[in-house]
């Protein structure tokens, strides 16, 4: 199951686990969009199984809805990458569940789709959870006094709190898995510099990546297919660690084949990531099991 699969990373990981022979759902919150996703991965990948489901990470109730309706099937679910986001331009904008948009769109409904379907995933042999994080998480920090940012919001510290918040969130999986018995293997990826990846505001390290295209071209940023490869070395290699991060191994982490990755200072700290996870606890109305 990806979430965001309708389109950048998220649909050219489907359409390559489609084509490999999986049995995909394509989640996303647009039907239209969805549905011409599938439409066209079909003919590509004819022994999978395709299908849309719509879920929309900018609500905590579509989130539930979408976990009742694969709950309702009884399928296990082996592989779940979670993909989907949001990137707010100029103004802070706030979901219906009162949430800053990035924060609720790339970190917290994923924290509680993945709550809502450990059930499904504990049924698989071999379950994996992705979530798929970013280079800003290296210049990112969680800002516990202020986690919707209300003072000083600004779009890139916004969504690099939120890519931070996924690779925490990842490593944190892997912890209390293996503590609880919960059976997953847990990862994170990040594209590198991708055409579809969403530069938000500016950053030196978003400075830094235009000067290197502007001089060097498409030798520093890739397609979506090429920026979905590390998410799918992270779903699929045998080699994945539990707790891994995955990305581009060329250059600055910008491009190349995929491989491990470093994980940021902020990202190492497991007193916050314990913090984080019991805000988002009360936060999403989500209660993960001790055993």
């Amino acid at each position: 199951m990806v979430t965001g699969a309708t389109n950048g990373i998220g649909y050219a990981a489907a359409l390559a686990l489609a084509q490999a022979g999986a049995d995909v759902i394509v989640a996303g919150h647009n039907e239209w969009e969805g549905r011409n996703a599938v439409a066209i991965i079909r003919p590509l990948a004819p022994a999978a199984l395709v299908r849309f489901e719509k879920l929309d990470v900018r609500s905590l109730a579509s989130v539930a809805d979408f976990a009742r309706r694969l709950t309702a099937g009884g399928r296990a679910v082996d592989l779940l990458i979670n993909c989907a986001g949001g990137i707010a331009a100029g103004k802070r904008q706030l979901t219906e569940d009162g949430f800053e948009l990035q924060l609720a769109a790339n970190y917290l409904s994923h924290f509680a789709l993945t709550a809502e379907l450990l059930p499904l995933l504990r049924r698989s042999r071999n379950p994996r959870v992705v979530q798929l994080s970013s280079l800003g998480q290296r210049r990112g920090s969680i800002h516990f006094d202020d986690l919707h940012l209300e003072r000083g919001y600004e779009p890139a510290k916004a969504f690099s709190q939120s890519k931070l918040a996924l690779l925490m969130f990842a490593l944190e999986l892997q912890r209390r898995s293996d503590a609880h018995g919960w059976g997953l293997l847990s990862a994170a990826a990040h594209p590198g510099y991708a055409r579809t990846e969403p530069v938000s505001s500016r950053s030196r390290s978003t400075d830094l990546i235009r000067k290197l295209h502007g001089s060097l071209g498409l030798l520093v940023n890739h397609t979506a297919s090429e920026g979905a490869l590390p998410t799918l070395f992270a779903a699929t290699a045998p080699t994945v660690q539990r707790g891994g991060y995955y990305g581009p191994i060329g250059p600055f982490e910008l491009v190349g084949p995929p491989g491990p990755v470093s994980v940021g200072k902020n990202a190492q700290d497991r007193e916050a990531a314990r913090r984080l996870w019991e805000i988002s606890e009360q936060l999403t109305r989500v209660k993960w099991p001790a055993e």
